[in-house]
């Protein structure tokens, strides 16, 4: 079990105030937890690969394309919009 006086020097580096009943319990918790971590040191894992995400992601990307429009899709939506200028679409201005 951790001492006392670890508790002390944990809660001190951390800026914690800690009270007689806090680092009795401290005690407790952090002995529960470095007992887990002792136990997780005893698995095997020769031969297991490291990883830094559970699940296997891999970036997707996709070639750019060019698709060929017309004049009369471009006429299309000229037709869509409620304003034009000079052969441009004309919307609000978002600044």
């Amino acid at each position: 079990m951790i001492s006392k006086e670890e508790i002390q020097h944990i809660a001190k580096l951390a800026r914690l105030g800690l009270s007689d009943n806090d680092i009795a319990k401290y005690q407790k918790e952090l002995s529960a937890i470095l007992g887990y971590v002792d136990k997780l040191k005893e698995v095997d894992v020769e031969g297991v690969k490291p990883f830094t995400h559970s699940v296997d992601i891999s970036n997707v990307l996709r070639l750019d394309e060019k698709i060929e429009r017309t004049a009369e899709d471009s006429g299309k939506l000229k037709k869509q919009m409620p304003q034009t200028k000079n052969e441009y679409l004309k919307v609000r201005s978002v600044f």
